[in-house]
C-alpha cells in the first residue's frame, strides 16, 4: 500500500540535505517550496512567500500534500538546488545564516531563486566588477540627520570615499579597504537597512552610519565592499587560501550593549556608556551611533597576562549596576557593571572567548600601539 503523501514527504526530510534549511542552514526545516523543490524553514518560508511567481510553499507537517508533489520533492531536494541556484556563488559573497537580519536573508533568496545571479555570472557585475558608485543616505556626525552622499568604491585605489556635493572635486573622506570593515545594523541605525561601515583614522576607530531604500543596492554595496576586501588580502597574502582569507573579509561584533565603567584611578563615579567588543578591540561610547568612541581598551591573550574576571574588588564604590566585570591587562585592571545577571554572562563569554585565543604576530604590534597612546 501506498504511503500517505504528508507521511512520504516527512521522510524525505532525513536525507542528507534535507535536514538544515535549504537557505539560512537552520536545523530541522518543516517547510518546503514545492515548485523550487526545497526544504526551509519558517523564517525562510515567509521570504519565499513574497516571490510568489517563483516559489510556492506548504507546511511539511500540516497541509495536504498530492503524489505528484511528493515525488517533484524526492527528485530533487536542497543537495540538488543547491547544485543548481548556488553553482557560481563568488568566494567573498555573504551567505546569511539563520542569525543575520532579515535584509540579508531575503535577498540571498531573490538573489538565488529570482534573479537567478549564481547562474548568470554577467548578473553579479554590480558587486564584482571592482568600482561602485552611487548614493548613500548617511548619518551627519553632529547633528544625526541622515543626507544623501555620494560614495564611490574603487579597488584600484584601495578604498571606499564619499563627497559632501555630487560635484566636489575632493572626497570628505577616504577610507582605506585595507582597515575597512562593513556589518549590517538595522536596530542600532533605526533603519532595516542599516550598514554600519568603520575604518581607523589616526589608528582609531571611526563609525559611519548608511542606508538604501533599496535592499538589493545595499546587499550590493556590502558584498561589494567584502570583494574589495578579498582581492587586497589576495595581494597581501599571497600563499593563503580562499578558506583563510574569507572569515577576514567583514566582522560581526562579537557583542554590543550599555555597561557602567569608572576611570583609571576608580575613584570617579561609574558612567553608563555603550560597548562595542569588535575582535580585540573593547570600545566605548556615549550613544551608540557616535562616529569615534571616548576610548579603546585592547584585550590580547591569557598567555600575555589578561584575564577576565566575575565581580568587583571588594573596596569599589560608585557603581550603580550591581553585576561587576574585573578584565586584568599587564598594565592595569578595567571595572564594568552590568544591569543583569544574564548580560554579565554574556560580557564575560565574549571576553573570555578573546583572551582564551591566542594573539597572532601583526596584534603584537595592535597591543603595543595601545600601550603609547595618550
Amino acid at each position: 500500500m501506498a504511503k500517505e503523501p504528508r507521511r512520504a514527504v516527512q521522510e524525505l526530510l532525513r536525507w542528507p540535505g534535507n535536514t538544515r534549511c535549504a537557505d539560512c542552514g537552520a536545523p530541522d526545516p518543516d517547510w518546503a517550496s514545492y515548485t523550487l523543490g526545497v526544504f526551509i524553514c519558517l523564517s525562510c518560508s515567509g521570504i519565499h512567500r513574497s516571490i510568489p511567481q517563483i516559489s510556492k510553499v506548504k507546511s511539511v507537517r500540516l497541509d495536504a500534500w498530492d503524489e505528484a508533489q511528493v515525488e517533484f520533492m524526492a527528485s530533487h531536494g536542497n543537495e540538488a538546488a543547491r547544485a543548481t541556484f548556488e553553482s557560481k556563488v563568488p568566494s567573498f559573497y555573504y551567505r546569511p545564516t539563520s542569525s543575520d537580519c532579515q535584509l540579508l536573508r531575503e535577498q540571498w533568496v531573490r538573489a538565488k531563486y529570482e534573479r537567478q545571479e549564481f547562474i548568470l555570472l554577467e548578473k553579479q557585475e554590480p558587486y564584482s566588477a571592482g568600482y561602485r558608485e552611487g548614493l548613500l543616505w548617511k548619518r551627519g556626525r553632529d547633528n544625526g540627520q541622515f543626507l544623501s552622499r555620494k560614495f564611490v568604491l574603487t579597488e584600484r585605489e584601495g578604498a571606499l570615499k564619499y563627497f559632501n556635493k555630487n560635484d566636489a572635486k575632493e572626497p570628505k573622506a577616504i577610507m582605506k579597504i585595507e582597515h575597512l570593515n562593513a556589518t549590517f545594523q538595522p536596530a542600532k541605525i533605526g533603519h532595516p537597512h542599516g550598514l554600519q561601515v568603520t575604518y581607523l583614522k589616526d589608528n582609531s576607530t571611526r563609525n559611519i552610519f548608511v542606508y538604501h531604500e533599496d535592499g538589493k543596492e545595499m546587499v550590493d554595496w556590502f558584498n561589494a565592499l567584502r570583494a574589495a576586501r578579498f582581492h587586497y588580502l589576495q595581494v597581501a597574502f599571497p600563499g593563503a587560501s580562499d578558506m583563510d582569507l574569507v572569515p577576514k573579509l567583514s566582522r560581526n561584533y562579537l557583542k554590543e550593549g550599555y555597561m557602567e565603567k569608572t576611570g583609571p584611578k576608580q575613584t570617579e563615579g561609574f558612567r553608563k556608556r555603550w560597548f562595542t567588543m569588535d575582535d580585540r578591540r573593547l570600545m566605548y561610547f556615549k550613544d551608540p551611533l557616535d562616529a569615534f568612541a571616548r576610548g579603546e581598551v585592547f584585550i590580547g591573550s591569557k598567555e600575555s597576562g589578561y584575564t577576565v574576571l566575575e565581580g568587583l574588588p571588594p573596596s569599589t564604590q560608585g557603581y550603580h549596576w550591581p553585576h561587576g566585570i574585573t578584565i586584568v591587562t599587564p598594565d592595569r585592571k578595567f571595572l564594568f557593571t552590568c544591569e543583569t545577571e544574564a548580560d554579565r554572562k554574556e560580557w564575560v563569554e565574549a571576553f573570555q572567548r578573546v583572551v582564551d585565543r591566542p594573539m597572532l604576530p601583526q596584534e603584537y604590534a595592535v597591543e603595543a600601539h595601545f600601550k603609547h597612546k595618550p
